[in-house]
């Protein structure tokens, strides 16, 4: 029984509801949160985590509900109003004062909000040098933010967020871009805020990390709750395994050994790559065979898409990545996919007013027509949705037509390795269960390679001969689809 409970709630939530036009992104939203208490919302990308955070501080105004700290409904005020009634917001992205040391920052954040004290007392500047203390950051005090590494960037947003003494600090992301150690300071630190008696409500996409350090959480999907609890109850609750994993896994993998490659097709070996200061893949390393199927499976940030992005040549990094006994780092993105390593990006990047067939015949320019014309043959049989739709605009096709048109169009290239980003994204289970013959289908009659990232677990392992996971940008486990469906799947989450 955590020291929060049975006390008044702070924080009141009731009903929060917010619409963008049609899209509603949170859905009578309803929750509670004591002094002294760490909350966690949770869920899938897209569940509504972050709109909520928002819609409570201020940023976004909500379309209906109430947000009560200690009885006053502050819903639809302003976020400068709300933070002067306790709240405290640290934002996923650092927003510094770059040409003012650290020190400066924090004492911007205690300045009175009519600015008439435009020279700092000796109290102030105590003040400040305190809370730099208090998050990690009396080392680096008289440096400039663009000096300092990423993890005291994110100090630096914590000292600015309690500089008011809020009664309530809403975290978005505190763990993102982190490596494991700083995942441990960063959540002592942030039970040191609660053990002081302060509220916190954090959002993250690191379920682990959320999980082992809230009191409790409420688990989000399209905008609504699933259930709130503590974190190991909620954390086996079916309906969130379910929309974390999908539903029951089934395995149908063929052994590494039946690849005749003596040298894969794809080698990526310890490549690192950052955004900034953030590390977004920590000595990642993995291999590909000739004809295999594998599958990168991992929480929304974990890595998956910057490791995609970096082998098609959209990212700079350190380490190799090498295709067919060549290595990639001096080709162009446009000269990798014409060599035959294709990417179909989680965004779709389709041409929205150009029909269908004019999309697929982008994807086939290359090819002479009578190669064309075979190949968009073998693609509508593979989708025939696509041929039904050929002249109707891009735009106009729903999420699963305009997935298969993305797919489509890569297929129209004839790669050698196809790599997917995320396919199931936001689609209906009966859009998932076309995607998944189709590629059972390529899988079963073609040479392709694909690699495939998903968070969907249940979507990804019956077409995979071989299974990474990758976790906090790293690769922390590997082997077949079957040996993780008994042993690592338990502890996806």
């Amino acid at each position: 029984m955590s020291a929060a409970e049975g006390k008044a709630p702070i924080l009141q939530v009731r009903g929060l509801t917010k619409r963008f036009g049609g899209l509603t992104a949170v859905k009578n939203l309803s929750f509670d949160l004591r002094e002294g208490e760490i909350f966690g919302l949770i869920g899938p990308n897209g569940s509504g985590k972050s709109t909520a955070m928002k819609s409570i501080m201020g940023i976004e105004r909500p379309t209906a509900g109430n947000v009560l700290l200690d009885g006053e409904d502050l819903a639809g005020k302003p976020s400068h109003e709300i933070a002067r009634r306790g709240f405290g917001m640290v934002f996923q992205h650092s927003r510094p004062l770059n040409r003012q040391t650290v020190l400066e920052n924090i004492m911007v954040a205690l300045l009175p909000d009519s600015l008439f004290k435009l020279f700092a007392d000796r109290a102030l500047v105590d003040r400040a040098r305190w809370i730099a203390e208090r998050v990690g950051l009396e080392k680096v005090i008289d440096r400039k933010p663009p000096t300092l590494p990423f993890a005291d960037l994110r100090r630096l947003e914590l000292a600015k967020a309690i500089a008011r003494d809020p009664k309530l600090v809403l975290v978005d992301e505190p763990f993102a871009g982190l490596t494991s150690a700083e995942v441990g300071v960063f959540s002592d630190l942030i039970r040191s805020f609660r053990d002081e008696g302060r509220a916190v409500m954090l959002v993250d996409h690191n379920v682990k990390s959320v999980a082992a350090l809230v009191d409790r959480v409420l688990a989000m999907y399209l905008g609504e709750e699933i259930v709130t609890g503590r974190a190991e109850d909620v954390m086996k609750n079916e309906t969130v395994r379910r929309v974390y994993l999908g539903g029951t896994i089934q395995t149908s993998a063929r052994p590494e050994s039946s690849f005749a490659d003596k040298q894969p097709l794809l080698q990526v070996e310890n490549v690192s790559v950052h955004y900034g200061k953030a590390q977004a893949l920590e000595n990642v390393s993995i291999h590909v065979h000739e004809g295999e199927f594998v599958s990168v499976v991992g929480l929304n940030g974990a890595g998956k898409t910057t490791l995609f992005n970096t082998i098609s040549g959209l990212l700079p990094y350190t380490g190799s990545v090498v295709c067919s006994g060549e290595n990639l780092r001096s080709r162009s993105p446009a000269k990798i996919a014409r060599g035959g390593v294709v990417h179909c990006p989680e965004t779709r990047e389709l041409f929205g007013e150009m029909t269908v067939r004019e999309n697929l015949d982008l994807g086939g320019q290359h090819l002479e027509r009578a190669a064309q014309e075979k190949q968009l043959a073998w693609l509508f049989d593979l989708f025939p949705i696509l041929k039904q739709r050929q002249g109707q605009m891009a735009q106009t096709l729903s999420g699963g037509e305009q997935q298969m048109l993305a797919i489509g169009r890569a297929l129209m290239m004839q790669p050698r390795i196809l790599i997917l980003d995320e396919p199931t994204l936001g689609l209906a289970p009966i859009i998932l269960e076309q995607l998944s013959k189709a590629l059972e289908k390529l899988r079963q009659t073609t040479p392709i390679t694909v690699l495939l990232g998903e968070q969907n677990v249940t979507f990804a392992l019956p077409h995979a001969d071989r299974v990474y996971v990758l976790e906090h940008a790293r690769i922390v486990w590997e082997g077949g689809p079957k040996e993780f469906a008994e042993t690592a799947g338990a502890n996806f989450l």
